[in-house]
């Protein structure tokens, strides 16, 4: 009976097991590396905690005796070109909702010079948590999400988990939190379609780096409520907060989740990349 809860048919650890087993070996990596932050006083940045949810996905595939590349995507020509696409795509769900406003006289930018030093360190920023953000809800556990339970299952629990760790950020209130969260879990669900379309990360770490960056470091405007110096400085002429999304981000504006709808709509018709295990939508047994 254990072995029957524990293992597949085929004497392979079930799915759900892995699950609960990379949150394991998340946090004692993590906890090392907080008890090394406290002992000698160091900060651990976003790039660390990317590089946490690596080692940790890398341990897993390991013991799997699979490669990383199985979670990631092969790094070649093909996954370069997912990522640029990914990237102007990204650039595109933030331009296209901040010209609109700015046609529509809501909002007007002044030049920020003393800014254009921290475009540098806001692309490490936003590529650090692309990175860490896409392994850790595109990565190993959606990837086991889906073998185990199909694409829809595996898409509403990780943009139900991903809404969660964003309620809490800066300016979750009133309407604002309501047009943010609903935009924030077809961001996840967005991101799932580019994962599951090219069998790959590329393209969704391109699409969430670039939307970061092109939003904060380039128009100045808040990332999921929070504000750093951009290279250009927003000025609001007015308008309610559901259509401009404030000091949130475009991200809890109505243009911002229309953006964000047309992408899923052109990623759910685009061909999806060879066929995978991961692309079946028949529910399977988790656990046992």
């Amino acid at each position: 009976m254990i072995n029957k809860i524990l293992f597949s048919p085929d004497r392979k650890l079930r799915n759900g097991w892995w699950f609960v087993l990379f949150f394991i070996v998340l946090a004692a990596i993590l906890g090392c590396t907080l008890l090394a932050a406290w002992k000698f006083g160091f900060e651990v940045t976003m790039p660390m905690q990317a590089m946490i949810i690596l080692s940790a996905t890398w341990l897993c595939q390991l013991m799997r005796k699979r490669t990383i590349s199985e979670v990631t995507g092969k790094l070649n020509r093909h996954w370069l070109n997912d990522f640029a696409l990914g990237c102007a795509a990204g650039a595109l769900l933030m331009i296209v909702p901040a010209l609109f406003l700015a046609a529509l006289g809501k909002v007007h930018w002044q030049w920020n010079s003393a800014a254009q030093s921290t475009l540098l360190s806001g692309l490490i920023v936003c590529a650090s948590v692309a990175f860490a953000e896409e392994m850790l809800f595109r990565g190993f556990m959606f990837q086991r999400l889906l073998d185990g339970l199909g694409q829809w299952p595996a898409q509403l629990i990780m943009a139900a988990w991903f809404l969660l760790t964003h309620l809490n950020n800066p300016g979750m209130t009133g309407s604002v939190k309501f047009y943010a969260g609903l935009n924030i879990f077809l961001a996840s669900i967005m991101f799932g379609l580019a994962f599951l379309r090219t069998q790959s990360l590329a393209m969704p770490i391109g699409l969430h780096f670039m939307a970061n960056w092109m939003q904060g470091s380039v128009l100045g405007f808040g990332v999921s409520g929070n504000s750093s110096p951009g290279l250009m400085t927003p000025e609001f002429t007015g308008g309610p907060a559901w259509l401009t999304g404030g000091t949130f981000g475009l991200e809890a504006s109505i243009p911002g989740l229309i953006c964000v709808i047309a992408i899923i709509i052109l990623l759910h018709r685009r061909k999806p990349a060879a066929s995978s295990p991961l692309e079946t939508s028949e529910v399977k047994n988790y656990f046992a």
